[in-house]
């Protein structure tokens, strides 16, 4: 269930009310009157089943509401409603495989965003991924992998690309080549200090590695792995679940690739550049073209699902018998 919150001039109060209170995906309504001061006008809330949502922000952007006004979606984590139970039945598809395109593309633009978070959390990352090849520690790499924020902008690229925002595309494209670029060359600066503290040494980083060599050696898996794990990783995002994203970020091997490739650039040891760079082509790509293809199945399914869905009558029975009125 989502909370719908809309803020309106009262011009668009009534075709706004009268929108959501013609949908079978809205359980309840309420409408207060002069309760907004930007814009002047009124605030409409309604309980609203996940599965609907969609049609509803999409009518009312057709009205301009997000052009004089705004529009909120919340999630409503616990919620005891007969009402809101009877309209979650009868909205077609289930809740928790409903895409909100307006959440998806909303956090897409938010994980994406070039800040001083999102460069901070690239680089120390990768500094670990450094450390954690130099030790040959496959503790350090899972750390790197699960400190690192790139998924989300590689998640983002298949958002645009589905979603056809040129924008977002090039928000996400920046985000990667930038926060990517960054990390390295902070890491390699850190690297060439150590070299000449002798704390690392050549033979460090082109030496034995049984437990880190996968970063430097890419083959076929390499690419399989980051497909899998992306379209688990976009099922996480889009859905009302996100149990999956933990297993991606230890999946994928960008940081740690990122890592070697500083390491390879201080020393001047190539051959680690050229495999680990090939490492993080590889998984960025894999993971790019699978969220594109997970999400554009899910817009195909989404847009083949019927209008209304009707409980059969053995279901509309034990709707008020057996199950709880809550979620």
């Amino acid at each position: 269930m989502l909370r719908l919150t809309v803020t309106v001039p009262s011009a668009l109060t009534e075709r706004v009310t009268e929108l959501l209170a013609d949908s079978t995906a809205v359980s309840t309504l309420s409408v207060l009157r002069g309760a907004a001061v930007r814009p002047v006008g009124d605030v409409v809330q309604a309980d609203v089943a996940r599965e609907g949502a969609n049609v509803l922000v999409d009518r009312l952007r057709d009205l301009g509401v997000h052009e004089q006004g705004s529009m909120q979606l919340e999630p409503v984590t616990t919620w005891i409603s007969r009402p809101g139970f009877e309209a979650d039945e009868r909205t077609p598809g289930s809740s928790a495989d409903a895409v909100v395109w307006a959440e998806v593309a909303q956090r897409s633009y938010d994980d994406s965003e070039l800040n001083w978070t999102f460069l901070s959390f690239m680089t120390l990352a990768t500094l670990i991924a450094g450390i954690a090849i130099v030790l040959d520690s496959q503790i350090l790499v899972i750390g790197a992998m699960v400190l690192g924020p790139e998924f989300g902008a590689i998640a983002a690229l298949g958002v645009a690309l589905v979603r056809r925002r040129h924008l977002l595309l090039g928000v996400a494209a920046r985000a990667l080549v930038v926060g990517f670029g960054v990390a390295i060359v902070v890491t390699s600066l850190a690297a060439l200090v150590t070299r000449a503290l002798g704390w690392v040494t050549l033979h460090d980083i082109t030496g034995s590695r049984p437990s880190t060599g996968f970063i430097y050696t890419p083959d076929k898996w390499s690419f399989i792995v980051a497909v899998l794990a992306a379209a688990a990783g976009v099922l996480s995002l889009t859905s009302a679940k996100v149990g999956g994203l933990s297993g991606v970020f230890i999946s994928v091997t960008t940081i740690p690739a990122a890592g070697n490739v500083a390491l390879g650039l201080a020393f001047g040891a190539w051959n680690e550049v050229r495999g680990s760079g090939l490492q993080l082509v590889l998984n960025i790509v894999g993971m790019a073209l699978a969220g594109w293809m997970t999400l554009a199945l899910q817009q195909a399914v989404w847009s083949r699902v019927p209008v209304r869905r009707r409980p059969s009558s053995r279901l509309a029975r034990r709707i008020h018998t057996e199950r709880p009125a809550s979620r």
